[in-house]
C-alpha cells in the first residue's frame, strides 16, 4: 500500500505529464470525458489547472468537456452533473479559458423507453445488454468523430485508473495504457487516448478532492456526500465496448435508474437507507425498476416470435421469446406516466412518445397482417403462442 505522504508527489507527477502534453506545439483539442463522478472530476480539475497555468505564448488548444445523459440517469446524479456543468461553463467564460461544454444524448429513436415501450425490448440483461451501445457509446462517439473531423485530430482524456478493479487493470495493461503514453482510439481514427490518472489509487483521488477546492469555484462537498450516502461509484462515460462492464456490475455504482442488468441497485438503495431527502422518489423509482424485472421474467408478457417474425429455439428445444406484447407495452407506459405524477419528475419526453406511437401504429398493422395470414391457412394464433 502506498503512503499518504506520497500523494503530493504522485499528484505532481500527473500534473507534470499533463502540462508537458498540453504545451506541445500542435493544437489538437483535448476532449475531456466528464461524468461528474470522482475520477472525471479530478481529471477535469487537473486539466483546468494546467490550462490556466499556460502562459500566453504556450498552447491554447481548445478543450471540450463531454458528458452523456442517457435520459434515464439517476435524478440525483443528473441534477449534480447538470449543475456542475453550468458552473464550469460560466467559470470558464469568466476566466477566458478555451473550454466548451457538450452534453450528448441518445438518438430519439434509440432511447430506453422507445426501445422498451415502443419496440417491446425486454429490459437489459447481462446477455442482452442492448442499452450501452445505443445510449452511451454511439452518441458520445458521434460527437467525438465530429470534433476530430473539425480539427483533423484530437486527444481524448479519460479518468480510468488501473486500481478501479482487477478487470479494468488487466484491460488497461493488455492495451498498453499508462499514465504517460497516448494510445489510439479503438474505433475513431486520428483520435488518441490519454489516461493520466491511470496509476492513482482510490485513496489518492479522495485525498486530493477533499484537500483541494475545484478551480471553477465551490467545493467538492456535494460530490463527497453523494458518494458517502450511496456507497457507490459512477458509471463513467462509456466510450467503447471494452468499457461496457462498468455498467451493470455488482459493485455499487451510479448509473441509469432503470438498470436491470443488476438484480439490486445498491447505490440507490444506499441513498434510501441513508434517509436522503428524496427518499420517497428514490423508493418509487426502485419499485418501478423491480417491477420491470418481474415483467421481463414472465414469458406470458412476451410474444412467441422476434420482431422480424422469426422464431428461435435454444439447444434444449425451449423457445426464446420475443418482445413484450403491445398490451404489456401500454401497461408500462401507463404506469410510467403514473410514476411521473407521483414524483413530480418528467421521465419520458414528448418526442419519445411520438416515436413510440409511430412504432405501435406499424406494429398493429403487422399484427393484423399476421393474424389474417394465420386465419387464411387455418392456424389458431393461440396455438402459435403456446
Amino acid at each position: 500500500m502506498t503512503s499518504s505522504s506520497d500523494v503530493p508527489a504522485r499528484l505532481a507527477a500527473v500534473r507534470e505529464t499533463m502540462y508537458t502534453e498540453f504545451a506541445r506545439e500542435h493544437e489538437d483539442p483535448w476532449i475531456v470525458a466528464y461524468s461528474g463522478g470522482k475520477d472525471s472530476t479530478l481529471l477535469l480539475h487537473l486539466v483546468w489547472e494546467v490550462a490556466a497555468a499556460a502562459s500566453p505564448g504556450e498552447s491554447r488548444r481548445p478543450i471540450y468537456i463531454v458528458s452523456n445523459d442517457t435520459l434515464v440517469e439517476s435524478p440525483l446524479v443528473i441534477r449534480h452533473l447538470r449543475q456542475s456543468l453550468e458552473v464550469i461553463r460560466e467559470a470558464a467564460r469568466a476566466a477566458g479559458l478555451p473550454i466548451t461544454v457538450k452534453m450528448t444524448e441518445p438518438c430519439i429513436d434509440q432511447t430506453f423507453w422507445v426501445n422498451v415501450i415502443g419496440r417491446g425490448y425486454i429490459p437489459p440483461t447481462r446477455n442482452f445488454r442492448w442499452c450501452t451501445d445505443r445510449m452511451k457509446i454511439a452518441p458520445t462517439n458521434d460527437l467525438i468523430r465530429k470534433l476530430v473531423i473539425a480539427h483533423q485530430r484530437a486527444v481524448l482524456l479519460v479518468g480510468t485508473r488501473k486500481s478501479e478493479s482487477q478487470t479494468r487493470g488487466r484491460a488497461m495493461t493488455q492495451r498498453g495504457v499508462t499514465a504517460t503514453t497516448m494510445n489510439p482510439h479503438s474505433t475513431i481514427p486520428d483520435c488518441r487516448m490519454f489516461a493520466p490518472l491511470a496509476d492513482l489509487g482510490d485513496d489518492d483521488v479522495w485525498k486530493i478532492l477533499m484537500q483541494r477546492r475545484p478551480p471553477w469555484g465551490g467545493t467538492h462537498r456535494d460530490l463527497i456526500t453523494l458518494y458517502r450516502n450511496a456507497g457507490g461509484g459512477e458509471c463513467p462515460l462509456v466510450l467503447s465496448k471494452e468499457d461496457a462492464p462498468s455498467c451493470g456490475t455488482t459493485s455499487p455504482r451510479f448509473g441509469c435508474w432503470t438498470c436491470t442488468v443488476v438484480q439490486k441497485d445498491r447505490s440507490m438503495r444506499g441513498l434510501i437507507d441513508a434517509g436522503h431527502e428524496d427518499e420517497d422518489m428514490l423508493e418509487a423509482l426502485a419499485d418501478f425498476r423491480e417491477w420491470l424485472i418481474a415483467l421481463r421474467e414472465d414469458n406470458r408478457n412476451r410474444l412467441p416470435v422476434r420482431r422480424d417474425g422469426r422464431t428461435k429455439l435454444r439447444d434444449d428445444g425451449t423457445r426464446v421469446f420475443g418482445p413484450f406484447t403491445l398490451e404489456v407495452r401500454q401497461t408500462i407506459l401507463d404506469r410510467l406516466r403514473a410514476l411521473e405524477e407521483q414524483i413530480g419528475e418528467m421521465l419520458v419526453q414528448s418526442a419519445e412518445i411520438e416515436v413510440i406511437d409511430d412504432i405501435w401504429r406499424r406494429d398493429r398493422i403487422c399484427e393484423k397482417g399476421r393474424l389474417s395470414f394465420l386465419a387464411s391457412v387455418g392456424v389458431d394464433p393461440e396455438h402459435m403462442s403456446a
